[in-house]
């Protein structure tokens, strides 16, 4: 008799880690995916910031302007990067899902260095072109050429 209680309480408890272990692994599904929903959010509006600034420009993409828009798509790629390695086993995320964020992620940085190194460049010859404008030294006339039988 005192064997079948303990049995009783036994499964009783089982049943009820059970249960809170199910939930507990529920809860933590939803916290991932909550957390890479509003991540994934931030970095498509960044994606498509870049996108529009393409399409504004009819396929070529100001430097100056994307500068700004690639780096804010790298620090949230950053971002996610870090939660995912953070989170690896608690979130269950695979080894190839991370590898390929990695390869995606560097080649945004390679752009957004690229962007930033072409937007340092045209600053500096908008600076120099104000420069010339202001001391009046602006494109020189050309010389006149000879008049008259040579």
């Amino acid at each position: 008799m005192i064997a079948a209680r303990r049995s009783k309480f036994v499964r009783a408890g089982l049943l009820g880690l059970a249960l809170a272990f199910g939930a507990a692994w529920q809860a933590q599904a939803q916290s991932c995916n909550e957390d890479f929903q509003k991540m994934s959010g931030r970095r498509n509006a960044a994606m498509g910031a870049l996108q529009n600034l393409v399409k504004a420009g009819k396929g070529k993409m100001d430097p100056i302007a994307a500068c700004p828009l690639a780096r804010k798509l790298v620090a949230v790629e950053n971002e996610m990067g870090a939660y995912m390695a953070k989170n690896k086993d608690w979130c269950s995320i695979p080894d190839q899902m991370i590898d390929q964020f990695k390869q995606g992620h560097a080649k945004n940085q390679g752009f957004a260095a690229q962007a930033c190194a072409f937007a340092a460049k045209a600053k500096k010859a908008q600076e120099q072109a104000r420069e010339q404008a202001a001391s009046g030294g602006g494109m020189m006339a050309p010389p006149k050429l000879p008049a008259g039988p040579l």
